[in-house]
């Protein structure tokens, strides 16, 4: 149960670093290329991003906890 935990929250952690660097190539080309970005909504799924990893960040460190308490009882 723990590993899999550990294995999701990395998951979520790899997809909102994901998200974080797509949204960073569009905010940087929309200078170079001229296209028109509409920078509020890639803020917003900024925003998003780095909430999904903060959560995805909490789940592996409680199942890290978790895993470490069991050991202890364990020993």
């Amino acid at each position: 149960m723990t590993i899999s935990s550990i294995s999701i929250g990395a998951y979520g952690m790899q997809r909102a670093s994901g998200q974080l660097e797509q949204s960073a190539v569009r905010i940087a080309r929309s200078n170079t290329e001229g296209n028109a970005v509409d920078l509020s909504r890639e803020m917003v799924n900024v925003i998003g991003a780095e909430a999904d990893f903060r959560a995805s960040a909490k789940v592996v460190s409680v199942a890290s906890d978790m895993s470490k308490a069991l050991l202890d009882i364990l020993a």
